[in-house]
């Protein structure tokens, strides 16, 4: 056995999984990036709209793309140089979901693909306060330069397992995994045909056939809201599930729908950091950047004071709760909100999910 992987990371144009904008795969044989390839492309047909705050963080315009073609016309080379591998992803659950969504909103059918988290195992085989991507990957030993760029942040997710595997002397994926006490995770196969639409695409049409009016953002003192119990049903591999979340700062959506929402994945969601927190979300802009240059809330200097002391706890950007709980601000699906009888008027206002990367 040896350590062979494809590492992958998409851009996308807005709020909707299925919308992506660019791709960048490093392949791995015997533990050395030995290929890369990259693409720009044109999102799906009806999901091809620029939210400002994507192209801001990426820089991927309409224009750029023009003449390209689009992710399902693309997805034959795409899958060709994937082939066999385990797929390896800094939020997998993003980048399969990216995949799926993509593929279902073009007719087109998906293999079923093995994958593997970073974050994941940056959570288990580091000790940062932040797993983002260029923290993880400066601890590996990987300094991103320009981070968003897909080629790059692939490069970096390829250098994270690379060192996780030296780290703990693992000859392969599998060996790793096994080593940790860990199952590789598989996204099914599916054909849009027979199979259901993934919640994240359902949720992406159901507001794309809305007429309603936008709700403005509100401001004022966040209300914490009831703090619900963790989803029994949850899956496991949702980077969320089992974990203690408090949130703070101003969000794109009431913070009770926060809660809402990471009780799904299988949180505990609780309104003050404590001994029991292990993850903190951030919202006004926040990103990992921001935990050097101290722009910081004070729930957010009491994490970092928490994990000089030791405790196994870290800070994530709204962004990235939101890859995580696969939707952008105020797409929470009717079907949540009545079986947790929270009766939440959602804001609809559109937030950048996918291009806020780990």
């Amino acid at each position: 056995m040896s350590l062979d992987f494809t590492a992958i990371d998409f851009e996308t144009a807005n709020g909707f999984r299925g919308s992506p904008c660019a791709v960048g795969l490093s392949k791995v044989r015997g533990g050395v990036i030995v290929e890369e390839a990259s693409w720009l492309m044109r999102p799906p047909e009806n999901h091809d709209t620029f939210d400002y705050h994507n192209v801001r963080i990426h820089g991927i315009t309409p224009e750029k793309v023009a003449g390209q073609p689009r992710f399902g016309e693309l997805f034959a080379e795409i899958g060709a140089f994937i082939g066999g591998d385990i797929i390896a992803a800094h939020n997998a659950a993003f980048d399969l979901g990216v995949i799926r969504s993509g593929l279902e909103v073009s007719g087109l059918p998906g293999p079923a693909y093995d994958y593997v988290c970073t974050v994941m195992l940056s959570r288990r085989c580091y000790s940062l306060v932040s797993n983002s991507l260029p923290f993880a990957a400066e601890e590996a030993g990987v300094p991103l330069i320009n981070h968003h760029d897909a080629a790059e942040d692939a490069r970096a997710c390829a250098g994270i397992l690379i060192d996780i595997a030296a780290r703990n002397r693992a000859n392969s994926v599998a060996e790793l995994y096994l080593s940790l006490g860990l199952s590789i995770p598989q996204q099914q196969a599916f054909h849009p045909a027979a199979d259901a639409l993934s919640k994240a695409t359902l949720t992406a049409l159901a507001a794309a056939g809305s007429d309603g009016p936008a709700r403005p953002f509100r401001t004022g003192w966040p209300q914490e809201g009831d703090n619900p119990p963790p989803n029994p049903d949850a899956e496991p591999g949702n980077p969320l599930f089992g974990q203690t979340v408090v949130f703070t700062g101003q969000l794109a959506m009431p913070r009770p729908e926060a809660k809402i929402r990471s009780a799904e994945m299988g949180a505990r969601p609780e309104s003050r950091v404590t001994a029991r927190t292990s993850v903190l979300v951030v919202g006004d802009g926040f990103d990992a950047r921001d935990l050097r240059s101290g722009r910081l809330t004070g729930k957010a200097r009491r994490v970092l004071e928490l994990h000089e002391r030791g405790q196994a706890i870290e800070v994530l950007s709204e962004g990235e709760f939101l890859q995580m709980v696969g939707g952008a601000a105020g797409t929470m699906d009717a079907g949540m909100m009545n079986a947790t009888g929270a009766g939440i008027h959602v804001a609809q206002q559109s937030f950048p999910v996918a291009a806020l990367r780990s």
